[in-house]
């Protein structure tokens, strides 16, 4: 749903250096299955809601590499209030 491109651009990083395009693939198919298993549901790249959640994880995670899988207190607000709009509201 979100590419590498999308991501490294959210993150302020040079879409040309690929240093760590492995790491952030990983932290890409994290924050989808979380978005996936957090709400039930599967979304595409045309659910604004869903994207925007996709890239606040994507960027918590990488910002705090060393505790990957679990949203850090400051962005929990955040991700908790979207994924609920996603879960249980409209398309």
């Amino acid at each position: 749903m979100v590419t590498l491109a999308q991501a490294k651009e959210f993150l302020h990083l040079d879409v040309e250096d690929h240093d760590e395009d492995a790491i952030l693939n990983i932290i890409i198919k994290a924050a989808e299955e979380y978005l996936k298993e957090a709400t039930g549901k599967s979304f595409d790249a045309t659910n604004n809601r869903a994207v925007l959640f996709m890239l606040v994880l994507i960027n918590d995670f990488y910002e705090n590499r060393e505790m990957i899988g679990k949203p850090s207190d400051k962005v929990r607000e955040t991700i908790t209030s979207i994924k609920l709009q996603l879960k249980y509201g409209g398309e």
